[in-house]
Parts: structure tokens; sequence; C-alpha cells
């Protein structure tokens, strides 16, 4: 009973679903002010979810049904990731040896479950949205290795969350370290792109794929969509917390430094155009990657 209410209300998916539907305000909200607009009410996302629970689910003629399977394996996953970094973050002594390694795995699931998903809904706009989260996929997941294996290197080859936050508790966050440093200017990237936020919304882009990996997609499956964003923009922020801001976790400080790396999604998001695809894989694998390689080096060294 301790275990199901752990992965399915606290930190599981009811606490991560709600704080990332509050995230997802918090950047419409601002993201309108910016815009010189009023923005939406705090409650419209849990609205907007709750509607769509309700609208009908059309399928697509020539969908497979792999087409209603994947918006529950990227939630599912989603909500085992949550609970494990939750659980570090929540529960002195929670977690296993190795699962950094394989909340690593999981963050990749939504994409794949989106590349599955649109693949196989028959739409010809779907499968370009597919084709580019895929490369995107492939383009952000090698820089992001490489400040894993950063951290794991300050961490004395730690893979378990909660040695992780030992270190730091003893010789201070990772993030005031050059290595440290430069691998969360990289893990944040990373993150963007993970999200599908601008500028890395390639695959959705409204504007030119009228939604591209989601354009199918209604009622339920859709929702589950939006739930599993909203739980990845906390996983995600959990997972960068534990990683390099692991010095001070108390109530007030987590949720500073959650704000913190929200503030920053939310300013990339503001600031730049949506990239195209060709430029998005020259950034990742160019400049991003040399810098993950940097900070890898300058990890070695004890920097």
């Amino acid at each position: 009973m301790k275990i199901l209410f752990q992965y399915l209300v606290f930190p599981g998916f009811l606490f991560s679903a709600c704080v990332g539907l509050l995230a997802c305000w918090v950047d419409r909200k601002v993201s309108a002010r910016i815009q010189w607009r009023v923005g939406p009410p705090w409650h419209q996302n849990f609205t907007d979810v709750i509607k769509l629970l309700g609208k009908e689910t059309i399928m697509p003629q020539n969908a497979k049904l792999t087409f209603l399977l994947s918006p529950f394996i990227g939630l599912l996953g989603l909500i085992l990731g949550a609970a494990i970094l939750g659980g570090a973050l929540f529960f002195s002594g929670a977690g296993f040896s190795g699962d950094l390694i394989v909340v690593v795995y999981i963050l990749a699931i939504p994409a794949i479950a989106m590349i599955i998903g649109a693949s196989a809904s028959g739409n010809p706009l779907a499968s370009v949205g597919a084709s580019r989260e895929m490369k995107l996929l492939l383009a952000y997941e090698l820089p992001f290795i490489f400040t894993i294996l950063t951290i794991i290197i300050k961490s004395n080859g730690a893979i378990k969350f909660g040695q992780i936050l030992n270190q730091q508790a003893a010789s201070g966050s990772f993030i005031f370290s050059l290595s440290g440093g430069i691998a969360f200017i990289v893990a944040i990237l990373c993150t963007q792109a993970k999200l599908g936020f601008p500028p890395f919304d390639i695959a959705e882009a409204e504007q030119e794929l009228m939604g591209g990996t989601l354009i199918e997609y209604s009622g339920l499956p859709l929702a589950i969509f939006k739930l599993t964003k909203a739980v990845l923009i906390t996983a995600a922020s959990l997972f960068l917390i534990i990683l390099f801001l692991g010095k001070d976790l108390s109530p007030l400080f987590l949720l500073l430094k959650f704000i913190m790396i929200l503030v920053i999604i939310i300013l990339i998001k503001n600031t730049n155009p949506r990239a195209r695809i060709d430029q998005a894989l020259r950034f990742f694998w160019g400049p991003v990657t040399i810098l993950g390689l940097l900070s890898l080096i300058l990890a070695v060294k004890g920097l």
C-alpha cells in the first residue's frame, strides 16, 4: 500500500502532475504578460485536461494499435521516474543502486512514445513530426550523457542519487564548480529540447505542421500527452536539482531551486524563435556537444 501511494499520489503521479500543470500555468502567464496579454487563470490547465477527458477519441482510419497505446506508455514511464526522483529528494535513504541510469532511460521514454504514436497515426504531417522528434532525440542525448558522466566523475563514480546528494552536502553543489556550471548549461539546453519548448518545438510546429506529432490526437489520448508533459516538467526539474543543486534541500530552498529552473526555461522559451531541424542538429552536435566534452574533461581534472 505504501509503494502504491508513492507511485500514484506522492511523489508520483498526482503530486508531479499537479506541480507540472501549475508550472505550465506560470509559463503561460509569464509568456502572456511579455506579450501584453492577461493570460489564463491558474486552473486553466487543469480545466483543459478535464475537458479533454470528456471528449470523444477519434481514431484515424489508417492508425495502428500503438497509436492509442503510446500516450499511456510515456505517462507510465514518467510516473515511475517521478516516484524515483521524489523518493531520493523527500525520503532520506530511498533509492537503489543505479537509479541514476534508470532515470536517464526513463526521461527518453516520452519522446520515444510520441515518435511511435505519430508514426502509427497514418498522417503524413505526423510522420514528419515523428521524423523531426527522432532526429532531435539523437541530437541532444549525446551531450546530455556527457553531463551525466560529468556528475558521476565528480561524485567519485556514484550512480545512486543518494550518494550524489551526500557528496554535494559534504563539498557543495556541483553547479558552483567550473565543470558543474558548464554541465548545467548543457543540461538545461537538453532539457529544453526534451520538453519540446521553443526554440526546439520543431516536432509540433503548429504554424508548419498543425501540431505535428499530436495532429491526430483528441480526447483521452491527447489529455494523457498533456499530463505527460506536465509530469516531465516536474521530473526534469527535480533531476537537475539532484544533479547540480543538491546542497540544501529544505522545503523553501527546494521550491526556490525549482522556480529558478522554471524561470530559466521560460526565459529561453520567450527569447528565441523556433530553430529549423538542421539548425538544431548542428547546435547540439556542435557547440553543445563540445561544451559537454569540456565539462567532462574538466571533471576528470578535478575542476
